[in-house]
């Protein structure tokens, strides 16, 4: 049975520094097979970025300074995601007998593995077909529509993920609500009017009754556990590694320049 590193932080954190531990993760790979499977939470409503966006036609900046709402790049791809009241999930895998080497089939299946986690909550979901190509050519946010194998339930969004690959070595992260706030996501974006209605949903929407991140966290792994068929064991970060992490934090996800891309990438 394979193994995987599990890093699991309960006490919430700041965006740059969520994202520079994903980036840490990721770097950390080698060439032999390894998978990091990551859970964790943000310490304040937090928009991150997927990695091309043009900060000045999808947020809106004025409204996220007045309301504390941080702003964050992400080192993946995909649309402007809402982060609060959340699980954050991230994979991070060089294994290609796992996961194959294409991004289509390795999202998928980390998809139908979250379906899992999500059936032993007590949900229906099921991965989405296609979304129209408005959404797929615009600026919508995430939970406008899911993406094609992405996860909904009762019709609307319930997981938002984003994936990057170089060559056998990839990362994927997503947004899994615990609550939703339809509301303050269209406040914090730009695209707003016609056919920019949010068609999101959470676990304690769909359950009528509030969960709380430790008990969707041990499902959550349960269910991941069970579809690939491994063991996680926990990990946690040495003093070095530590170091390393701050140091991708404030060289990089801190900076003004990496968030609004005011300087060559």
């Amino acid at each position: 049975m394979k193994v995987w590193k599990l890093i699991l932080k309960k006490m919430p954190l700041s965006g740059s520094f969520n994202m520079a531990v994903d980036e840490f993760l990721f770097q950390s790979l080698g060439e032999k097979p390894q998978t990091f499977l990551r859970l964790y939470q943000w310490e304040k409503p937090t928009v991150s970025l997927g990695y091309s966006q043009n900060v000045a036609k999808v947020v809106d900046v004025e409204y996220c300074q007045d309301h504390g709402v941080d702003i964050v790049r992400r080192m993946t791809g995909g649309k402007l995601v809402l982060h609060q009241n959340e699980v954050t999930y991230s994979v991070c895998s060089s294994d290609k007998e796992t996961f194959t080497s294409t991004l289509f089939e390795s999202y998928r299946l980390i998809s139908k593995a979250l379906v899992r986690g999500l059936e032993k909550m007590g949900l229906e979901p099921f991965l989405a077909d296609a979304p129209p190509d408005s959404y797929v050519k615009g600026n919508l946010p995430c939970f406008s529509y899911p993406a094609q194998n992405e996860i909904e339930v009762n019709g609307k969004k319930i997981v938002g993920s984003a994936q990057k690959r170089i060559g056998s070595k990839f990362i994927q992260h997503g947004s899994i609500p615990l609550e939703e706030d339809a509301n303050l996501l269209k406040s914090v974006s730009l695209v707003k009017g016609k056919g920019s209605d949010v068609r999101m949903t959470s676990i304690s929407r769909e359950l009528c009754r509030n969960v709380s991140f430790e008990w969707a966290v041990n499902h959550l792994i349960e269910g991941i556990s069970e579809y690939f068929k491994i063991r996680v064991e926990p990990e946690t970060f040495d003093e070095e590694e530590k170091k390393e992490v701050l140091g991708i934090q404030k060289e990089k996800y801190a900076t003004i320049d990496w968030t609004y891309f005011r300087k060559d990438r």
